[in-house]
């Protein structure tokens, strides 16, 4: 007597499924709640903040035709929290699984690295966009109180206003995916929080102080200068010497990051879980 074995033919998973898999990952991890929740209350508190200390200054100096009088002020929050929150978020959505062993999970699963890479850089884009962009217009209406109290409120009607709300969520969504591919590279959640803030904050000012053209061009060309023009309006981007125009620099920034989200595909790819 022989016995019959059917043996069902095994699917292969679609990029769906793994846009899926990855955002139920992200979800359910409560760093990602509390950092969102950090990018928006954060940021909008110190708009508010720094607007309700600065409006009477700001004020005088505004009417004494000072250029340093930026209406970019209620952006500022975003500067200080949003990009901090933005880049730590992207370093430990895949820093974590290394942390945890949950990547070896993650490959038996899904063995096409770079499937999985691409699905993380999209969903984390997709969600920081939007919360950025709640963000922004949070930073915006709150840091205004204090401005239209002394009469220096700023509109959305003024040059550049909407292209930085918009252009804040979008950098904010490049910087996720910037330390996505630092978590990629490094596999380390505090060396990578450490190297990329770093390079935004501390080494992106000292390059100036090369001398000549070679300073300036490092200058301009380092991610949170080039990636952060299209956040500010005024009078912080009219100096052509420090830094590229809004959508040009910009553009010089998403290259960075493709160009580390290629190089964290490729040594994924390479090395053992």
């Amino acid at each position: 007597m022989t016995t019959a074995t059917a043996t069902a033919p095994l699917g292969r998973a679609g990029f769906g499924n793994v846009l899926s898999s990855e955002w139920m990952k992200l979800r359910t991890v409560r760093s990602t709640f509390w950092t969102l929740i950090t990018l928006f209350a954060g940021s909008a508190a110190v708009s508010f903040l720094i607007c309700l200390a600065a409006a009477d200054q700001y004020a005088k100096d505004k009417a004494a035709g000072n250029p340093d009088a930026a209406g970019d002020i209620v952006m500022l929050g975003l500067a200080f929290v949003g990009q901090i929150a933005a880049y730590v978020l992207g370093v430990m959505a895949i820093s974590a699984e290394y942390t945890t062993g949950g990547i070896r999970t993650t490959l038996t699963a899904m063995p096409r690295r770079v499937e999985i890479l691409v699905a993380k850089a999209i969903l984390l884009a997709v969600i920081v966009f939007v919360v950025g962009l709640a963000t922004a217009f949070a930073c915006f209406y709150l840091g205004n109180i204090p401005l239209e109290a002394k009469h220096v409120g700023v509109k959305l009607s003024d040059p550049g206003v909407t292209r930085a709300i918009f252009g804040s969520a979008l950098y904010l969504a490049g910087l996720s995916v910037f330390g996505l591919a630092l978590g990629f590279l490094l596999r380390h959640t505090a060396g990578a929080i450490t190297i990329g803030l770093a390079l935004i904050f501390i080494i992106g000012g000292l390059v100036q102080l090369i001398p000549g053209s070679i300073g300036r061009w490092l200058f301009k060309v380092m991610p949170g200068n080039a990636g952060s023009v299209i956040t500010q309006f005024g009078e912080s981007t009219r100096n052509a010497d420090k830094s590229f125009a809004p959508w040009t620099g910009f553009a010089v920034f998403l290259l960075e990051v493709l160009v580390l989200l290629v190089i964290g595909a490729i040594m994924f790819e390479r090395r053992d879980a």
